[in-house]
């Protein structure tokens, strides 16, 4: 790619950064965990003590954030989902944890998980009520806001539930600004877009820029390797729009890393956090920190992969190819002029090998990019524009390649 091209990403990129949300936050996609799709809307401490969403398993999950390494690469988020709050607000009309699962009261939980060198995450709604039926924020956002930060909360998540969706460009507008009216960094997550694209209503994503950090586009991820490739598609299809609004401040949102639930193979989780990473995507893990197999804990701590993701630039991938048997190329510009490549695969029956070329991924730098295989670190050798790259990838897997001037 010429020096030129290079600026013109360069002056688009500042001219994003400018419209991103001005609360100094989300720089880089954000790194932590969260309660919703391994723990759900477990209620039942009386029967499952140990898997309700309680203060005990947000405490024993950011001290397994910080004992077992995954602080020490980024993840600092630890994030309650829904059904946390009480039934019915207090007599100040404030949002309050359930008693019996959150008795310390919430800034406790807070304060915990601050001293540990984290930052606590919290859900609402912009609706009458939550989507498991808890307490929503409309007409209390900011109230809300003020006892968010009274907490300290350090990031919100706003879902839509129980809500009109046409006002939706109102009320996440106003939630937001009534969040840095507080004075408290707060990140902000909003699932308002998500809910326009269900309703057909068309999404002013420069506007959702403006006032989210971050936010969500597409449907739930479940447990399902199938979940994972819609979202990507859909990613793949909107590409053009999606990725015109990916800046340091503002992200996309693709939803939550399942590695270490039920459903993924080791390839296919592979497969996950290469696309996450190079499509510039919030890295929240929802899985069982206690229990998950480190061959799973060490590709979500993969430090190479993880740099791909942090790039301070934010620019979000794009599929460029799409290749015989199943195999997909993305492509997205880092840091000195440096790309990272991932070669997804959907074919489900036997490892890929095939040859391509930079040329053929719009690359015609004269000397060529020295690629660096980063699941293990391999240098792959020094490849010209008309080189063919003799390249491999597993069924139902990923492979992620830094291409480095």
């Amino acid at each position: 790619m010429t020096k030129m091209l290079h600026l013109i990403l360069l002056v688009a990129l500042c001219a994003l950064s400018a419209q991103a949300l001005n609360n100094g936050l989300a720089r880089t996609p954000p790194m932590g965990w969260m309660t919703w799709e391994r723990f759900r809307c477990n209620i039942n401490c009386a029967q499952d003590p140990d898997n309700c969403i309680s203060e005990n398993l947000m405490k024993v999950m950011a001290d397994h954030l910080v004992s077992d390494g995954y602080k020490d690469v980024g993840y600092e988020y630890v994030n309650v989902d829904d059904c946390w709050p009480a039934k019915e607000r207090d007599a100040q009309g404030r949002l309050q944890g359930d008693p019996e699962r959150f008795p310390s009261g919430i800034k406790a939980l807070a304060d915990y998980i601050h001293s540990k060198g984290l930052r606590f995450g919290i859900y609402e709604d912009y609706g009458t009520k939550t989507c498991g039926g808890y307490p929503g924020s409309l007409g209390h956002l900011q109230t809300d806001a003020q006892t968010f930060a009274d907490w300290g909360v350090d990031m919100l998540k706003l879902d839509g539930c129980y809500s009109n969706v046409t006002m939706m460009k109102k009320g996440y507008p106003q939630m937001s600004n009534y969040l840095n009216a507080t004075g408290r960094p707060i990140l902000f997550s909003c699932s308002w877009p998500d809910y326009e694209r269900g309703a057909k209503i068309p999404i002013n994503y420069t506007m959702v820029a403006e006032y989210c950090n971050i936010w969500r586009n597409y449907i739930d991820i479940q447990d399902s390797w199938d979940y994972v490739l819609k979202i990507i598609d859909y990613y793949a299809e909107n590409q053009d729009v999606l990725s015109n609004v990916s800046a340091p401040g503002s992200f996309n949102d693709p939803d939550m890393l399942i590695l270490g639930d039920f459903a993924l193979s080791l390839y296919q989780a592979k497969a996950q956090f290469a696309m996450w990473a190079v499509m510039a995507a919030p890295l929240l893990m929802s899985n069982d920190l206690r229990t998950i197999d480190p061959r799973y804990r060490d590709i979500l701590q993969n430090k190479q992969v993880i740099k791909v993701n942090q790039d301070p630039l934010g620019i979000m991938g794009k599929r460029i190819l799409q290749l015989a048997n199943g195999i997909e190329i993305w492509l997205r510009p880092l840091v000195s002029q440096s790309y990272a490549m991932v070669i997804l695969s959907r074919n489900d029956r036997q490892p890929i090998r095939f040859n391509t070329s930079l040329q053929a991924m719009g690359l015609y730098r004269s000397d060529g990019y020295d690629l660096t295989e980063l699941w293990e670190g391999t240098p792959l050798g020094r490849f010209k524009p008309y080189d063919l790259l003799p390249l491999s990838v597993n069924p139902n897997s990923a492979e992620i390649i830094r291409l480095t001037p």
